[in-house]
């Protein structure tokens, strides 16, 4: 009876199987019929139905449909059984067999009885089992053969067929599993080709990178599956045709054969199932690779077409044309170094767009988005290139001129040479004015190829580059060379004359300065942004005129000589403000060359990966505020100092006008140290060394910083030659006020130096005001408190302190030598203690030394005696220490100002003093004399010159005492209790007045040469009488030395006598050992009341 097949594999029903109650041979009938056998099974009916059906429906299963078809053999071996068996035997299989049954084979029992009673119940049963199958009783297997052929058979049966139950069960296993890794890979590979197909692509290079990674992974994974089942199915085969391939001559039965045709049915499944993926796969994969190129060049293209607007934008920034031969050179030397760094960013355009081209020309997928970014890539090349080849073009043009105007302008400053070294003397004969003719004929014989012919063809032909500045270049250049060679012509006609005719001598007049300061400038500066006032320019060129209307006057009444004189000083001054502007174009190009080629590309992305972490962020104290530098001197002061370059003798005003601006050097100084150090760390880094490279620079990055250090100092020396040859011109005084305000900031920037080096000072030194002065010195020690042998060995054994005057108060620090290199070499100061100014008082001589002076605390109870280097420097420090006694003392004042004014007596005379009465308040008539320093470097400025004496009003009273005096002093002692400020104020009245001059005899300590009348003069260690006090606060002196008198300002002569005392004054001390200290504090007490006190001490 047929049942509902349920498919079984061998690997379900393995154990069932295994007990071979049934099996399938591979034999066959005479039709082809398959023969299945049930041998001798002793349990055959204590098998479970349910076993029993699923071993006889696999069986049926394993033939070909047509075979099955046909119908099936049974061979049921029942010779050692009984005839009750065989009968229930033969009814179950009847029964429950799925298949077609075509013959039914039984070999009876071989016992006498059993056979007996099986041919006696088969005649009587005959019609039952005949109803159910055809069945053939055998009595042996030779009846058997006769059905079946002996090679169909098995051994057991008696025939030949090689068989082996446990071969075929594990080689059906094994088939049936091939078949369902086949059917699964299959599957495996429907599924996952249906998830790529389905997959959307990325829009981004990573995701479509990742997305590429991970299918790539899974496809290997299914390939090396698949080549898994392929060796699984060849060794299957292998294993059936394996007889065989031993034997040739050996036949597989049917079923070896049916098992051979499923494995390569199997086999070429499975190669086309991997053919069709393989082909599959291919098409993805490209498909995923053309989306990962197109990302790519999508994200390339964002990114060269950045770089190529940011290229595009620098190149449009180039729309200077240059105003002179030598920055032409720069710019064009710059346009090159962009166009260079901007080759690789073109070429990456270039390359992106030929790629993008390839994409095209393979059909890739995404043809519409491709095609308008290549277009857009050659189109931005070819504006760039075709814009630098432009730009490029107009600097050459602009080149050509700038040579053309350098041209005529050497041209024209030899010819000013010429006439100026022409000597007047040897003109006067007719030979020497014919040679002289001669050199200028020859001279001028050269102005065909170097002077401007035509001004309209200039304009023509260079219109396109003229912009206003250049134009008023021209424009001077050519008004220049029309000069010069109007001063030729004058000086042909002069030396024709003297030439001509010799009756008698005959002076050529010499050009005129007018025409030097009427010649443009010979170098032109940088492109101007600021337009200075037109009342201010107007006003200066007024002061001129009129300077030079008088200067050419007093020429023509001193004859051709002076005026040849003054010809050459002009050239001179010119040249020097040549020398101050030319020097000062190439300082700023230098300064925009470092910020350019190292301070940008330490922030350039291309270049990052040569710098070290260590270097990083430090780019601030590398460089320091040398940007603020360069924006200061490109923007502002070249451009300033371009405005005098027809009027150099008046180019102190520029400097005067800037000065502030100067300040911003001090911070660029004090951060040098730092700098050097992080520069002498990293001086071998791969970053500076291709910087330089790109640079083209001989000299490396540390040279250039000090450049700015190297100018600041270079001013005074320009400022020196200027003045030098300008002493007789209107800017005389500015000069010399700008000379003595560089040298002030010059010791400033010194003085800053040394004070960040000041270490364990716990507040903030900016809190102690302005630093003043700053140096070293022996210092001694003497204090009212502690033990009497301290005491004298403090006085007997110095000690090396370097002091620090503040505006508030001033420092005692111990100097120390550092080792090291360069600024990590320059001392430190180690801080010991400090004295507020409020509470500070001076006693200007000590005996004995005239290098030493005191400074005392709290009324003398510290007292601390300096002994400064030389004199000079001692009297640097005394005045600028009485110039902050008497600030802070005249703030004071101002105050308490109502008090002050009730309290305010004059200073009483001393008892042997002239009784003449000298004026409260004498008016300063005349600007003080200042005194003229130099300046040999930046360590060489501790010094300046010594400050203005204090005006009236400033709360100043003292003696003077002579020299002599001092030196007549039993020796300066501590036990010496000069008068504090409270005893002054009791004594002198407030001590609110200056100091009281009175006729009388006095020596000079220092040099006075410009008096009332330019006649009188007094040098230093003369001896004066003060013989009366005139009007307007003048004293009538007369120079006992040289018998010379003259009138001299009040304030101009207590300069002179400094601290002599008159010679009245000491006959009246004569009976005694004089000593005189002029102490001087500054405090404000409970009343906020002020004084300086004076006294005269007597032995």
């Amino acid at each position: 009876m047929h049942q509902d097949i349920i498919p079984l594999y061998a690997a379900d029903i393995q154990d069932q199987l295994k007990k071979q109650f049934a099996y399938l041979s591979g034999g066959r009938g005479g039709d082809g019929c398959p023969v299945i056998t049930f041998p001798d099974y002793p349990a055959f009916s204590e098998i479970p139905e349910k076993e029993f059906q699923n071993v006889l429906t696999y069986l049926t299963s394993i033939p070909s449909l047509r075979d099955a078809g046909i119908g099936f053999i049974l061979v049921i071996d029942r010779r050692q059984d009984k005839w009750t068996s065989v009968k229930a035997s033969i009814l179950r299989i009847a029964a429950s067999f799925p298949g077609n049954l075509q013959l039914v084979l039984v070999l009876r029992p071989t016992g006498f009885f059993h056979r007996a009673l099986s041919d006696i119940a088969f005649k009587f049963n005959r019609d039952e089992l005949k109803m159910k199958v055809p069945i053939i009783m055998l009595g042996s297997v030779s009846e058997l053969q006769g059905y079946i052929d002996k090679t169909q058979l098995t051994e057991d049966l008696g025939g030949t067929l090689d068989y082996c139950h446990n071969r075929w069960l594990s080689r059906r296993t094994a088939i049936e599993g091939f078949a369902q890794k086949v059917k699964e890979t299959a599957q495996i590979l429907q599924s996952f080709g249906t998830e790529l197909a389905e997959t959307e692509l990325p829009n981004d290079v990573q995701s479509t990178s990742s997305l590429l990674a991970t299918h790539t992974e899974k496809k290997d994974k299914m390939k090396e599956d698949i080549k898994l089942a392929v060796e699984q199915g060849d060794d299957i085969l292998g294993s059936i045709t394996k007889p065989v391939t031993e034997n040739p001559e050996y036949k597989l039965n049917q079923d070896q054969l049916d098992n051979q045709t499923t494995v390569e049915r199997l086999l070429a499944q499975l190669h086309e199932t991997e053919s069709a993926f393989d082909e599959f796969w291919i098409k993805h994969q490209q498909k995923l690779e053309q989306c990962l190129r197109l990302r790519n060049f999508e994200q390339n293209f964002r990114e060269v077409k950045a770089a190529l607007d940011i290229v595009s934008e620098r190149l449009s920034a180039f729309t200077d044309v240059g105003n002179s031969y030598s920055h032409v050179e720069h710019i064009l030397k710059d346009l090159a170094n962009f166009e260079e760094k901007s080759h690789e960013t073109i070429a990456k355009a270039r390359m992106l767009a030929s790629e993008g081209d390839e994409f095209i020309q393979s059909n890739h997928y995404a043809v519409d988005s491709i095609i308008p970014k290549c277009s857009e890539l050659h189109h931005l090349c070819d504006v760039f290139t075709t814009a630098a080849e432009g730009r490029r073009n107009l600097l050459n043009k602009s080149l050509e001129l700038h040579g053309l105007l350098e041209k005529s302008m050497k041209w024209c400053d030899e010819g000013i040479y010429l006439l100026a070294s022409q000597p007047v003397d040897k003109c006067q004969s007719q030979d020497g004015a014919e040679s002289a003719l001669q050199e200028i004929e020859k001279f001028l014989d050269t102005g065909a190829s170097n002077k401007i012919k035509e001004l309209n063809k200039i304009y023509r032909e260079y219109a396109h580059i003229l912009n206003e500045d250049l134009k008023e270049h021209v424009q001077k250049v050519f008004q220049k060379q029309e000069s010069m060679e109007e001063m030729f012509q004058k000086r042909q006609v002069s030396l024709k004359k003297l030439a001509a005719k010799q009756t008698r001598p005959v002076q050529p007049v010499a050009p005129r300065p007018e025409a030097f300061v009427k010649s443009p400038c010979t170098s032109p500066g940088l492109q101007r942004e600021y337009i200075p006032n037109s009342e201010s320019s107007a006003l200066r060129r007024v002061n001129y005129r009129r300077g030079k209307s008088e200067m050419t006057e007093l020429h023509q009444s001193r004859g051709g000589s002076t005026m040849d004189d003054e010809e050459n000083l002009a050239v001179l001054r010119q040249h020097v403000i040549n020398e101050l502007i030319e020097t000062e174009r190439a300082y700023v190009e230098e300064l925009l060359c470092v910020l350019e080629g190292y301070a940008a590309e330490m922030d350039n992305p291309l270049m990052a990966h040569l710098i070290s972490p260590e270097l990083q962020n430090k780019k601030d104290i590398l460089f320091g505020n040398m940007e603020e530098i360069y924006h200061f001197h490109n923007r502002i002061f070249l451009r300033e100092l371009e405005n005098y370059v027809e009027y150099p003798e008046l180019v102190g005003r520029c400097f005067l006008d800037q000065m502030e601006d100067f300040q911003i050097y001090e911070k660029y100084c004090q951060n040098k140290p730092r700098s050097e150090s992080l520069w002498r760390q990293f001086s071998d880094s791969v970053f500076f060394q291709e910087c330089q490279r790109k640079l083209d620079h001989k000299l490396s990055l540390d040279s250039y910083l000090l450049k700015p250090v190297q100018r600041i100092t270079k001013y005074q020396l320009l400022l020196k030659e200027m003045l030098k040859y300008s002493k007789n011109c209107e800017g005389a005084e500015d000069l010399q006020e700008a000379l003595t305000s560089i040298l002030g900031i010059l010791k400033a920037v010194n003085d800053s130096m040394h004070q960040i080096a000041i270490t364990g000072y716990d507040g903030n030194l900016n809190e102690l005001g302005k630093l003043l002065m700053q140096g070293s010195f022996n210092v001694w020690t003497d204090h009212k408190k502690g033990h009497s042998k301290v005491k004298d060995l403090a006085r007997f054994k110095p000690m090396q302190r370097h002091l620090f005057l503040h505006e508030k108060a001033v420092l005692f620090c111990k100097k120390r030598e550092e080792n090291g290199e360069g600024y990590e070499k320059a001392p430190s100061y180690s801080y010991k203690h400090s004295l507020n100014m409020a509470a500070v008082g001076i006693t200007e001589n000590v005996k004995g030394d005239a290098k030493k002076f005191e400074i005392w605390y709290n009324a003398r109870e510290e007292v601390y005696i300096i002994q400064a280097p030389t004199p000079e420097v001692k009297a640097t420090w005394v005045n600028e220490i009485r110039k902050v006694l008497t600030s802070q003392l005249q703030a004071c004042r101002e105050a308490s100002q109502h008090r002050t004014l009730e309290q305010t007596q004059s200073l009483p005379l001393p008892a042997s003093s002239c009784t003449s009465p000298s004026r409260n308040h004498i008016r300063n008539t005349k600007k003080m004399e200042e005194r003229k320093v130099d300046l040999a470097s930046l360590e060489g400025y501790g010094t300046t010159a010594a400050p203005k004496y204090p005006e009236k009003g400033k709360g100043w009273a003292k003696t003077s005492h002579s020299l002599d005096a001092s030196e007549e002093n039993d020796g300066w002692s501590s036990a010496e209790d000069p008068l504090n400020s409270s005893d002054a104020e009791e004594e002198g009245g407030g001590g609110g007045g200056e100091m009281k001059l009175t006729p009388g005899k006095y020596t000079v300590v220092t040099d006075y040469e410009k008096g009332v009348s330019e006649e009188f003069t007094v040098k230093s260690g003369d001896v004066v009488q003060l013989i009366r006090e005139g009007e307007d606060g003048l004293w009538y002196v007369k120079n006992l030395s040289t018998g010379r008198e003259g009138w001299i300002p009040a304030n101009n002569l207590l300069m002179l006598i400094g601290n002599s005392k008159s010679a009245q004054s000491l006959s009246s001390s004569e009976s005694g050992t004089a000593s005189s200290t002029l102490s001087t504090s500054s405090s404000c007490s409970d009343s906020n009341a002020s004084s300086t006190s004076f006294s005269d001490i007597k032995g």
